[in-house]
């Protein structure tokens, strides 16, 4: 299996809870992780690509199992800092 995902990487718990919410009230996830994400991915609206079993950190990949395609994740807290994950695709 592999995914296809999208996340929005920040420092603060607080900051990516307060994002959540405003993905769930309809704000586009691409546009804030342009805005708010910390990873180099914000260029590319949070798009990390297609990567297989072992290729993210064990929280980041479990949460990615758990979702559906189009599902954003709850906040996943990793060494990196706070995620949030939306599986864009899966094969």
């Amino acid at each position: 299996m592999e995914w296809k995902a999208s996340h929005i990487l920040v420092k603060e718990r607080a900051l990516a809870e307060q994002l959540l919410s405003k993905i769930r009230q309809g704000a586009r996830f691409e546009a804030l992780a342009r805005d708010f994400s910390t990873c180099p991915s914000k260029s590319k609206g949070g798009d990390l690509g297609w990567f297989g079993p072992g290729k993210m950190v064990p929280a980041f990949e479990t949460a990615v199992r758990k979702l559906g395609v189009g599902a954003v994740s709850p906040v996943v807290a990793t060494q990196f800092g706070f995620h949030i994950i939306k599986l864009t695709a899966k094969r």
